[in-house]
């Protein structure tokens, strides 16, 4: 059975950018800050104030402000159009409301080369749907829509006010997450829909059978979640890995191991190294799959990744890449990931391993 897709007026107002940034961090902190019950752990002596007031509870106040200080960064960055052969923008539109797009300035004209389908979950299953912006701008650059569920939060076209206050870290249960599995679902459902309806500007401009899932952090765990939809052709799981079984699920993300199970096609992890919090539960994810083509790459720059760089930086080029292999069957771009000096094996800035992906054409 699919993720309910039912939108419950009853979720939380959509953060600010800078909530949407802590949020992330609370997630992010859960494996190590969640006590039994569930309930976030107090943080040491080390992580308080100079004043010595205590910090909020299970985040270090350095780490809070370091999350603020990249919103706000991230708030003045400019688009970019992306360095493919497509230049990229985004935008909302009435018939998808919810949602973020990402797509080619000029789309492609019937009859000419499709584009492919990109679903991507936030970080923090936060509704920014621009949180992620220049890594999904340029997927989209290659020839592709991109989409992710929330609004325009930061950066150009930033929606309006009212806002919901940032999450509160000293509160110790986690809030729940503006998001849900649910909502990567609808945008795959909306895409196809219209790849179909007559009066869609992306009316037969879509392959349904390049149809790719991915998301960074909590949004990875989005991701796995709707794996065992049988329209996806390949997920891409970004700085993110599924909780130890002794750990209560991230709220909007409830998966298990177990999940594991589901994967059915190739599957990609990028992970920031051991510095990244989400480090081993991907690594140990990987671990699990079993027959499945899988692989795991990292470049060590911890959990914030690379989206924030140039045209999203490394880690969007090593998503292009393996969307270009496994969703057009790319021999250059397979090389990447293939062969006992494929590109990432041999390249400095990557740690890389792989089974089972000789089986794929």
């Amino acid at each position: 059975m699919r993720p309910s897709r039912h939108v419950d007026d009853s979720r939380p107002q959509r953060f600010s950018t800078v909530g949407a940034m802590v949020l992330s961090a609370m997630l992010a902190c859960v494996g190590a800050c969640l006590e039994d019950d569930g309930t976030v752990s107090a943080s040491s002596d080390a992580s308080a104030t100079s004043e010595g007031s205590p910090a909020p509870t299970g985040i270090p106040r350095e780490v809070l402000a370091e999350q603020e200080e990249l919103a706000r960064r991230m708030a003045t960055l400019p688009d970019t159009e992306g360095s493919g052969p497509y230049p990229a923008l985004k935008e909302i539109v009435p018939e998808l409301p919810a949602h973020v797009i990402y797509r080619p300035r000029a789309l492609p004209a019937v009859g000419a080369e499709k584009l492919g389908l990109y679903v991507f979950g936030n970080g923090g299953c936060s509704d920014d749907g621009a949180s992620s912006r220049l890594h999904l701008l340029e997927v989209a650059s290659h020839g592709y829509i991109a989409i992710a569920p929330g609004q325009i939060l930061n950066g150009p076209g930033v929606a309006a006010p009212p806002l919901a206050p940032p999450p509160d870290p000293t509160a110790g249960a986690l809030p729940p997450a503006p998001t849900e599995p649910g909502d990567l679902l609808a945008a795959l459902d909306w895409a196809l829909a219209e790849n179909q309806r007559p009066e869609s500007p992306f009316f037969d401009r879509l392959d349904p059978a390049q149809v790719a899932v991915s998301g960074y952090s909590c949004g990875g765990l989005q991701a796995l979640a709707v794996a065992a939809d049988p329209r996806i052709a390949t997920l891409l799981i970004m700085n993110s890995g599924i909780l130890p079984s002794e750990q209560p699920p991230l709220p909007g993300a409830d998966v298990s191991k177990e999940t594991l199970a589901q994967v059915r096609v190739p599957i990609l992890y990028i992970l920031g190294g051991p510095d990244d919090i989400a480090y081993a539960n991907g690594m140990d994810d990987f671990a699990r799959l079993g027959a499945v083509p899988a692989a795991v790459a990292n470049i060590d720059v911890g959990h914030g990744g690379t989206y924030w760089e140039p045209n999203g930086g490394e880690a969007a080029m090593v998503a292009v890449d393996w969307l270009s292999w496994i969703l057009r069957g790319d021999d250059s771009a397979r090389q990447r990931f293939v062969g006992d000096d494929c590109g990432l094996c041999t390249d400095p800035l990557w740690t890389y391993e792989q089974k089972n992906l000789e089986s794929v054409p």
